[in-house]
């Protein structure tokens, strides 16, 4: 690097001006003192020095050598090199100069268009606090001690067969006691419809529940007309929102057609309606999207007009293991957006739910969970540009998941008090944009949002695996989950755990 450097005859902060970085963290590169964690950074460096892709091979190899790195890529063959190692062959293949160099200039992507800036911008809008939603596992009525935007019902025996054990006969006191315990702590309440009594469906399969429940609609709609509607005039005016099922893509919650859920989205949503007209109806759920036919059966209740008989399209947002990156939710929600196009269709989007086998998935140690909690809500504002607005966290109260936020009765968890201090950060905040990697000129693995907050420029930056060290620029107070602040240097040393970074 040092060769390339002087060769180059750029200074070190004419480079670092180009590659978006500090000039003192390229002099401790090319004199030994440390070595980039990111081949791409191996990449710019060597673009903006004019190297060859003999030149650009040798650096990369010297770099794996320094790093103990493998790659698994595929390797492209190139005649220059008898043996080439994947990565350098594609690392050549990627390398372009323009002809006006400087930071314009960019690799190009081997599957598409290069295209730089972030994902999405738009004018400052306010960060809503019912992006910060929660599905709480409890029949008590207790509610969250730390800080959240809103509550979902579904775990706390408040379905249907719950409701209506016998034909006619409601018992509401359990759902009262969820209901007043919302409204006295002014969070607003999503209630969940779903879970067919066994007297109303006595044929149909059982779901995954100790009450009989039973996943398929009533032999006769009637039955599911009178509970809505009972529902939905007993709570009008406490209740903000309604889910008009669980999950009704899968057979374990729902085991009908997608014309017998259409229908029943139809007639609930004019039931609750002619109740509370204010009243969100959010449609069915749709989960394991990630899955063919999950997808077929989404696309399929919008090819039937689904949803023009509700406010919000209500999907499973969640990565196929507890362990995976929450970042990972990102490409579902690309697909979601892709099918409602196809339909020509564009609803706002609630994330409420998960996987049925989370439970199975094995505990995360407490500072993973801590970060993956709040990268969940993080991926929610990312997923605002394609109507993403709100995120309910799975869940509240119980203790079998990987991620537990608080057990009922205990004090929150590092997890939730992290939340918590995304929330305040973000109080009286505005959100302007969102991107990752070398878009926004960040590393290949840093993920961002871009914020107003009191009217100052700040952004919330986090890697989606390992670390990452970036230019500090002008933002050099650094707010950390844990409430204290820092302040950096030339640079700013980033993990998996997202921090604030402010004007002074």
């Amino acid at each position: 690097m040092r060769t390339l450097k002087d060769r180059s005859g750029l200074s070190y902060a004419e480079l670092a001006r180009r590659m978006f970085t500090s000039s003192s963290t390229l002099h401790r590169y090319c004199v030994g003192t440390s070595v980039p964690s990111d081949y791409t950074v191996v990449m710019r460096f060597a673009q903006e020095c004019g190297a060859t892709a003999g030149e650009l091979a040798e650096l990369l190899r010297c770099w794996m050598a320094a790093t103990g790195s493998v790659t698994e890529q595929p390797v492209v063959a190139q005649p220059r090199w008898k043996r080439p190692v994947g990565v350098l062959a594609i690392a050549a293949l990627l390398l372009t100069v323009s002809a006006a160099g400087g930071p314009s200039s960019r690799p190009q992507s081997l599957g598409g268009q290069w295209i730089s800036g972030p994902s999405w911008v738009r004018p400052p809008e306010p960060v809503l606090s019912t992006l910060f939603g929660v599905t709480l596992n409890s029949a008590t009525g207790a509610m969250p001690s730390f800080r959240v935007g809103g509550v979902r019902f579904w775990d706390g025996r408040t379905r249907w067969a719950n409701l209506e054990p016998r034909p006619g006969e409601f018992d509401w006191t359990v759902l009262d006691r969820m209901v007043g315990g919302a409204n006295q702590a002014g969070l607003p309440a999503l209630f969940v419809f779903g879970g067919t009594p066994p007297w109303a469906a006595p044929r149909a399969p059982a779901m995954p529940y100790d009450d009989g429940s039973r996943a398929a609609p009533p032999d006769d709609l009637a039955r599911w007309d009178a509970v809505v509607r009972a529902v939905a005039q007993r709570y009008s005016g406490r209740i903000e929102a309604y889910e008009l099922w669980p999950i009704g893509n899968q057979d374990r919650y729902f085991h009908g057609s997608v014309e017998t859920l259409v229908d029943m989205t139809r007639r609930a949503n004019e039931i609750i309606k002619a109740s509370d007209p204010r009243v969100t109806v959010v449609c069915p759920g749709m989960g394991e999207l990630w899955k063919p036919e999950s997808q077929r059966f989404l696309q399929r209740f919008a090819e039937l007009g689904g949803y023009r008989y509700c406010d919000v399209a209500g999907v499973k947002l969640f990565q196929r293991t507890a362990s995976d990156p929450p970042e990972d939710m990102v490409d579902l929600l690309a697909m979601i957006d892709r099918t409602f196009h196809t339909a020509g269709v564009h609803p706002t989007l609630w994330n409420t739910g998960t996987t049925y086998d989370i439970p199975l998935q094995g505990s995360l140690d407490a500072e993973r969970a801590a970060n993956y909690a709040v990268r969940f809500y993080l991926v929610g504002m990312y997923g605002t540009a394609t109507n993403l607005r709100r995120m309910y966290f799975y869940n509240w109260g119980g203790t079998k998941i990987p991620i537990v936020l608080q057990a009922e009765g205990g004090a929150p968890t590092k997890a939730a008090l992290a939340v918590e201090q995304l929330q305040r950060w973000l109080a009286h905040a505005q959100i302007r944009s969102c991107g990752h990697g070398l878009a926004v000129n960040q590393p290949d693995n840093v993920w961002q949002c871009e914020f107003v907050i009191d009217g100052r420029a700040a952004v919330i930056r986090w890697t989606r695996t390992g670390t990452a060290t970036v230019d500090a620029g002008p933002r050099d107070a650094v707010h950390h989950l844990d409430g204290t602040v820092t302040e950096s240097g030339d640079t700013i040393h980033l993990t998996e755990q997202p921090v604030l970074i402010t004007e002074r």
